[in-house]
């Protein structure tokens, strides 16, 4: 805690961040911030990580939410910064993450004195950046004054905990310094509960529809993790006796080891035989689920509506009735406690359940496929494994993947914002020490974002990245091709060489056979820092669920125009 007579707002903040459990905030200098940075700084229970650019730095503290189940930060400064920072805080907006967005701002005399000043839009209004801000963040706030800013501070982080999204706070470069209030003991806690009458109502509901069923089934879906209802949707999972399935973005969530899993429910392009009996079922319930087009396959999924409990973070919704203020993991809590085990739609799904035959490995001078690639990955997960795969055909090809008890699996699903990835495997490895992320990646989205490797090197973290090299979007190729989607090539592999300079301890190399690659990874895995092993891969060679994916998605994406 700061002692009343020298707290800032800069240590306030700061104090504010370390008591809600962070260990680390993610930075990039500017000159209206660069007072604020001085006072975390003096902070030493906070670790600064300092980025290449606003947008990665944002990328970093998504990566960080999804590490350790908490909040982040990240701090850029005024205008150029914050608008390269915003496109990251959109995603983690999309994707429940509490991230705290934090920018210098200008000087509170410069608006009062008409002042004309840089990184600005060359106007007298210096209130646009919130303004911005507040449509991809719950709360968006300006501290002018050293007196609100303990208030204003304390609701933002509240407000983040609470609906689990990103908030903005922007301080005047000359209050940072401002002396204010030392921060008083007080509870940030998180979502508020249930009313207990709508709760009670839901549960009964939830419980006669499904005791009453021939063969229900459960579907986990991608808010489970952020409204902190896994282990809620595990106790349900255990004594429901039901089929389990996980929609593609919540793949990781579940315990893909349990004996009643089926797989991916992701309409044509799900786990064999998972969608057939989700989609015959008399009964489901989605939990956290969400229904967008990348997740259903362009709205392709065949589940009928009518047969459908959706838990949603706040409301249960049944097919012809709504039970609002109903929290998520309160709700599947007491539902755990009513229902009545049912094995019907697992004993149909062992009836069509197909064995799977692992790949064997092929010539050691045979040339790469994704497959031999993937069989390869399968085989190096273990508990403490998290899989971070980026936009595109890793998509796909990750979710083949049977993930051990305890590893995790990370995607970007209902932003997909292509370069995600390397910033998220910065933020993760930092969040996450005792974890060794694999990250995903192919050559065109790693385009985007190539210079936060040189962060991952500089603070000495161990990601191993596949740098899938096939010339191109693979994924738009398959939605829509054109010449846009060629790329230049580079030797991403050699960048390695380039960022550890004189002081980095990064490895990488670039392979293009089967025993290439298998001695690749036996080094990469030895490595005390971080490895990149630049696969090279046909243009055409990608998975076969992206292609039928990719056209119901085109097909979706080119319905024409209605008009009355």
């Amino acid at each position: 805690m700061s002692d009343h007579c020298t707290t800032t707002v800069g240590s306030y903040l700061a104090s504010r961040l370390e008591e809600i459990g962070l260990e680390h905030y993610f930075a990039v200098p500017g000159d209206y911030n660069l007072v604020l940075l001085d006072k975390l700084l003096e902070n030493k229970n906070l670790k600064m990580i300092s980025c290449c650019n606003e947008l990665n730095a944002g990328y970093a503290a998504d990566g960080y939410c999804r590490a350790t189940g908490g909040a982040s930060a990240v701090f850029v400064t005024y205008s150029v910064g914050g608008l390269s920072l915003l496109n990251a805080v959109a995603g983690a907006y999309a994707e429940d993450l509490p991230v705290i967005a934090v920018s210098g701002g200008p000087n509170t005399n410069s608006e009062a004195e008409f002042e004309m000043l840089h990184h600005t839009l060359g106007e007298l209004d210096y209130d646009y950046q919130r303004e911005i801000f507040s449509k991809v963040t719950a709360e968006a706030v300006t501290i002018h004054d050293p007196r609100e800013a303990p208030t204003q501070i304390d609701h933002a982080i509240q407000t983040a905990l609470r609906f689990r999204k990103p908030v903005y706070i922007e301080i005047a470069c000359n209050i940072a310094s401002a002396v204010t209030s030392a921060p008083n003991v007080r509870s940030f806690g998180g979502p508020t509960a249930s009313d207990p009458v709508s709760l009670k109502a839901a549960v009964e509901r939830a419980t006669e529809m499904l005791n009453a069923a021939t063969k229900p089934v459960l579907v986990s879906g991608v808010k489970l993790r952020s409204f902190g209802a896994e282990t809620s949707f595990h106790k349900l999972a255990d004594a429901s006796g039901y089929a389990i399935a996980s929609m593609p973005n919540a793949k990781g969530m579940f315990d893909e080891q349990h004996p009643h899993y089926m797989g991916t429910y992701w309409g044509p392009v799900g786990s064999p035989g998972c969608g057939e009996i989700v989609d015959s079922s008399d009964l489901c319930l989605f939990a956290g689920g969400t229904f967008t087009d990348y997740t259903t396959t362009g709205h392709a999924a065949l589940i009928d509506p009518t047969k459908v409990i959706q838990a949603r973070p706040n409301s249960v919704i049944f097919p012809n009735q709504t039970f609002s203020n109903v929290k998520l993991a309160e709700f599947l809590e007491e539902l755990s406690t009513k229902i009545k085990s049912n094995d019907g739609s697992m004993i149909a799904f062992k009836r069509i359940q197909e064995e799977v035959t692992p790949l064997s490995p092929g010539d050691p001078e045979t040339p790469l496929s994704t497959r031999q690639l993937f069989s390869r990955i399968q085989n190096m997960l273990g508990s403490d494994s998290t899989v971070i795969a980026e936009t595109g055909d890793s998509w796909f090809n990750g979710m083949q993947l049977n993930l051990p008890t305890g590893s995790r699996f990370e995607v970007q699903m209902q932003y997909g914002s292509i370069g995600w990835s390397v910033g998220a495997t910065l933020g993760y490895s930092v969040g996450a020490p005792n974890r060794r992320p694999i990250a995903l990646i192919g050559d065109g989205s790693f385009q985007l974002t190539a210079q936060e490797v040189s962060t991952i090197i500089r603070y000495d973290l161990k990601p191993i990245i596949f740098l899938m090299n096939n010339r191109g979007y693979t994924i738009e190729v398959e939605i829509h091709d054109g010449p846009y989607n060629t790329i230049k090539n580079w030797n991403y592999a050699d960048l390695v060489k380039v960022f550890n300079a004189e002081d980095g301890n990064g490895w990488s190399c670039q392979v293009s056979t089967e025993g290439e690659l298998d001695e690749a990874i036996k080094n990469a895995v030895s490595q005390n820092g971080p490895a990149l092993i630049e696969v090279a891969i046909d243009r055409d060679d990608c998975s076969k669920n992206l292609l039928v994916w990719g056209g119901h998605v085109a097909k979706n994406n080119g319905r024409p125009p209605r008009f009355a």
